[in-house]
């Protein structure tokens, strides 16, 4: 099946649910993206004939982040408020989730991109928490999500500098889980996922849950701290010339107000 008017697919393929993001070239998000991935979640979850998602997108970003306004410069912290709202709850799912990297996961699409248990990538995939270059805090719960897959050392080297990383880099500090082959990642991702899907349903999701253990109140709590800190950075010069130096795709000169 396919939504109507909306800027994911979502079909199965067997026992796998499938959403694929559909805002081609980068599929940024808006709050309204982040609601429709979350309803197909809860939808796959509520069909016990579905045992596994598979996060995947169109186009040559898997997620270059989030579109939070109308210009340049212009962050709707409202806007932003709905988009984390839309981020708790993806963590609130019991089904399994593999993500199919092939382009880059940048800010929040990085964010997006840690929702999953298991990312594969491919050859241009590149992984950034790219906030410093912008001049505003990271966000969607990358302050919890990120140190708990890689650790906090990698988290922090990531979050202070903002540098991208390429395939190998992200595999090892397990960010990447692993690495396809130049056409390969479709099919590889696929695979993980129906392997997943294969096992005992109630043992799988049992032993998610524990894993788990509190993380979605941690990212509830981290996604109304990221916010509190969003809302004092937006108003200051260093997140005005980073978002200019975005645009203009140069270095930026911050000046530490």
């Amino acid at each position: 099946m396919t939504m109507e008017d909306s800027t994911i697919e979502v079909s199965r393929d067997g026992l796998v649910g499938i959403v694929t993001l559909n805002r081609p070239p980068h599929n940024f998000f808006g709050a309204a993206m982040v609601g429709q991935i979350a309803a197909a979640f809860a939808e796959f979850d509520a069909d016990p004939g579905c045992r596994a998602i598979l996060l995947r997108a169109n186009g040559t970003a898997f997620c270059a982040g989030a579109q939070l306004g109308d210009g340049p410069g212009a962050l709707d912290m409202d806007e932003a408020r709905r988009i984390y709202e839309g981020a708790v709850s993806l963590f609130d799912r019991a089904l399994p989730v593999v993500a199919e990297i092939g382009g880059p996961a940048i800010g929040g699409g990085l964010g997006l991109a840690l929702v999953a248990d298991f990312r594969v990538a491919g050859p241009r995939a590149r992984f950034s928490a790219n906030f410093a270059r912008l001049g505003i805090h990271s966000g969607f719960g990358i302050s919890t999500t990120l140190p708990r897959v890689v650790g906090r050392q990698a988290a922090a080297m990531m979050l202070l500098t903002g540098r991208r990383l390429k395939p190998d880099a992200a595999l090892a500090i397990g960010l990447a889980d692993k690495l396809s082959a130049e056409g390969e990642l479709a099919g590889d991702a696929a695979a993980l996922a129906h392997e997943i899907a294969s096992g005992a349903p109630l043992a799988v999701q049992a032993m998610r849950r524990t894993l788990a253990g509190d993380l979605s109140a941690k990212v509830r709590k981290a996604v109304a701290h990221e916010l509190e800190q969003q809302r004092i950075q937006v108003a200051t010069a260093d997140f005005a010339e980073g978002i200019a130096a975005y645009g203009e795709r140069r270095a930026p000169r911050f000046c530490g107000v």
